[in-house]
C-alpha cells in the first residue's frame, strides 16, 4: 500500500497560502517519517513481454480450457468399451510394438504434465519473473506437489480402473521425482497401482536405446506388458516417435496417424509449451530469447 504523503506546511497554512503548497513531500530526514515511494524515482521495473502470458491465462482463467478437456476425456471413456472387447486393438503403433498384445491385461498410456497434472501454477511464475524453464525451479516445483488434476481426467481414470484396467504414467518427468510425482497424483485422486507405472525419464529399457526425451523406448516397454488400449498426451511425441521436429515432420506424422486421435489416441490441449515451439527455430534454444521470438514471428501465416 502507498504512504500517504507527508506535508510541509499544516492543513491550516495550505488555507492560508495555497499557493505555496505542492505535490511533493518533505524528505523523511525532516519529518521523522518514512519517506513514500516517489511514482517516478521509484518506479518498479518494467517486466518484459511474456509470449505465455495469454497460453497460461487461458488454462487457469478460462471456461473453455475445462471444457476442451472435459470433452476430450468424455470422448475416450465412450470408447473405452469397444476398446476392452476388441481382442486386437492397440493403441502402440507397430514399430513400437514387440511382442503380440493378445492376451496382455489392458492399461492405458499416459502422459503426466499438462495431461494429468497442471503444472500451470509453475509457468505463471516464469510469466510473473520473466524468466524461462530450468530443472532447478521446476524441480522445486514438483516437490512442492501442487499441481492439481487436469478437468475431467480423474473421472476417466477411475472408471477404467473399474473396468480393470491399469493406468501408466509415462512421463518426462526424472526418475528420481518419481516419489513427488506419484504422492501428487495420489493427492488429486489418480488411481495408482505400484510405483511400477510410474516410467520416468532415465528409466532404462534393455535393448533399446532411448534418444534424448523420446518416449518410444518406454512405451515398448509398456507393451511387453500390456494391451495398450489408449494414449493420452499433450504433445505429438506422448504418441509416437518424432524422427525429424521440423514443421513438416511434424505434419507428415500427422498424415500418416490423424485416424486415430479420437479412437486410440487422445490429445489435451497445451499451448504454454512443448516440441512445436522449437521446431519452428530449429530446434535451438542457444539462440537469445528475442532470436526465438522473431523466428516465431516470421512463421505465423498472415495470408498475404
Amino acid at each position: 500500500m502507498m504512504q500517504p504523503r507527508v506535508l510541509s506546511l499544516s492543513l491550516l497554512a495550505c488555507t492560508l497560502a495555497l499557493t505555496a503548497c505542492d505535490r511533493t513531500h518533505t524528505p523523511a530526514s525532516q519529518t521523522g517519517a518514512p519517506a513514500a515511494p516517489s511514482s517516478t524515482a521509484a518506479a518498479k521495473p518494467a517486466v518484459t513481454a511474456d509470449d505465455n502470458l495469454n497460453a497460461v491465462l487461458w488454462m487457469q482463467a478460462s471456461a473453455e480450457y475445462p471444457a476442451a478437456t472435459t470433452t476430450v476425456y468424455r470422448a475416450a471413456a465412450d470408447k473405452l468399451g469397444t476398446a476392452l472387447k476388441e481382442k486386437h486393438w492397440d493403441a502402440l503403433v507397430p514399430d513400437e510394438r514387440g511382442n503380440p498384445a493378445t492376451g496382455l491385461p489392458p492399461a492405458v498410456v499416459m502422459d503426466v504434465d499438462e495431461t494429468v497434472l497442471d503444472n500451470s501454477p509453475y509457468q505463471a511464475r516464469l510469466v510473473r519473473d520473466g524468466k524461462e524453464y530450468d530443472e532447478v525451479t521446476w524441480d522445486a516445483w514438483v516437490a512442492e506437489k501442487k499441481a492439481k488434476a487436469v478437468p475431467g481426467v480423474v473421472e476417466f481414470a477411475k472408471a477404467a480402473a473399474a473396468k480393470g484396467v491399469t493406468i501408466l504414467y509415462l512421463s518426462n518427468r526424472a526418475v528420481h521425482l518419481k516419489d513427488a510425482t506419484i504422492a501428487n497424483l495420489k493427492a488429486v485422486g489418480m488411481p495408482v497401482k505400484d510405483d511400477s507405472v510410474f516410467l520416468g525419464l532415465g528409466t532404462v529399457v534393455p535393448d533399446c536405446e532411448q534418444n534424448g526425451s523420446e518416449k518410444n523406448c518406454r512405451r515398448r516397454l509398456a507393451g511387453q506388458q500390456y494391451r495398450v488400449l489408449m494414449q493420452f498426451g499433450d504433445q505429438l511425441g506422448d504418441f509416437v516417435q518424432i524422427t525429424a521436429n521440423t514443421r513438416e515432420g511434424r505434419a507428415q506424422l500427422l498424415d500418416e496417424y490423424g485416424d486415430w486421435f479420437g479412437e486410440r489416441w487422445f490429445m489435451l490441449p497445451n499451448p504454454t509449451y512443448g516440441s512445436w515451439e522449437p521446431a519452428v527455430f530449429n530446434n535451438d534454444w542457444a539462440q537469445p530469447r528475442e532470436a526465438r521470438r522473431e523466428a516465431k514471428r516470421a512463421a505465423l501465416n498472415v495470408a498475404p
